[in-house]
């Protein structure tokens, strides 16, 4: 099997815009309307280049937003359907409106290319299942918190880089920060739903960069929902039975497909082709964060001083594998 690395790295960018000339000189005096010109083509290359650098940043955030809001309006609707029929409902209406959206071709591809969706489908389904069994056990903030460890891990793993590691650690005693200090009174049975629930992510960051380079557009992601779709059916049934069927059920349940799966992975499977593996995996680490905002906002839940503060820790690594990753596409040569 390739390295993920290789995978991944090979989706993104390799320039992004040319540097323009910095005028003539004739007889000892610069052309000052050529100078202006080029002068203003290289205002507006670099501002180009920003932008096409910060777009699957943006990308990763949207995703990591909707999710973690769509995760707290989840919450609200496990009484009702449980915690496997709110994943059933997810995925089985996620892929609904994937399917009709896009409308994916399945002829013309060959086994490595339905292997990487079945792949990337059962990641999508066993991240799911464990992560709500984990919220069902242990609370939402410390379940979080041990997920993201799984792309924290992808990314020292993965990272070529001194400062990614730096980042990364930053970003990890964050997360553990956010955790409380409080694991060794967590049930030991949703813990480590939770660290599977993290292993299944960084697995889900590895297939759906594969998949977004082997499938046009969100073809790809439209079958892996599917799959996993079909593989969290029996367990929503089992658990939740006709409540599935219940209109309001329905509708919140549409609600959360559209915010927690549509939505995110559409953005982070764009994101995952241009942006390294290591920088995602670390912008990653955004969720607890984002998932306290939620939790506070949607579901009263308060964020003390301690909160605050590995939040900070978090944004500020996530920040700086931003401004890394700036400088190094910065540093490559401009494609010819």
């Amino acid at each position: 099997m390739d390295s993920p690395v290789k995978d991944i790295a090979a989706g993104a960018p390799t320039s992004a815009g040319t540097t323009a000339a910095g005028g003539t000189v004739t007889g000892g005096t610069a052309t000052g309307g050529t100078a202006t010109g080029a002068g203003a083509s290289t205002a507006s290359s670099t501002a180009s280049a920003r932008a096409t650098r910060l777009g699957p940043v943006a990308l990763v955030v949207a995703g990591g937003l909707s999710v973690q809001f769509g995760s707290a309006v989840a919450v609200l609707l496990m009484p009702r359907a449980g915690a496997l029929g709110v994943v059933t409902l997810r995925l089985v209406l996620a892929a609904a409106v994937l399917l009709i959206v896009c409308r994916p071709k399945v002829r013309g591809y060959g086994r490595a290319d339905w292997g990487t969706v079945v792949a990337f489908g059962t990641a999508m389904a066993g991240m799911n299942i464990l992560f709500y069994q984990a919220a069902d056990r242990i609370p939402l903030g410390a379940a979080v918190t041990l997920e993201v460890l799984g792309p924290l891990v992808l990314s020292v793993i993965a990272s070529r880089r001194l400062m990614n590691l730096l980042w990364a650690g930053l970003a990890l005693g964050g997360v553990l920060l956010l955790g409380g200090g409080g694991f060794d009174r967590l049930d030991p049975v949703g813990a480590a739903f939770a660290l599977g629930a993290g292993a299944m992510w960084a697995t889900y960051i590895v297939f759906s960069a594969r998949t977004g380079r082997r499938f046009p557009q969100a073809d790809g992601l439209a079958l892996a929902m599917a799959f996993g779709a079909v593989l969290s059916l029996p367990f929503g049934i089992v658990e939740a039975g006709d409540k599935l069927l219940v209109p309001s059920t329905i509708g919140l349940g549409l609600c959360v497909a559209l915010m927690s799966s549509v939505l995110p992975y559409t953005l982070e499977l764009l994101a995952l082709r241009r942006l390294p593996a290591p920088t995602f995996a670390i912008l990653m680490s955004l969720e607890p964060a984002i998932a306290a905002t939620a939790g506070f906002l949607v579901l009263s839940q308060a964020l003390s001083l301690t909160d605050a503060l590995a939040i900070a820790l978090v944004i500020a690594a996530s920040m700086g594998a931003v401004r890394t990753q700036m400088k190094r596409v910065s540093a490559l040569p401009p494609q010819a």
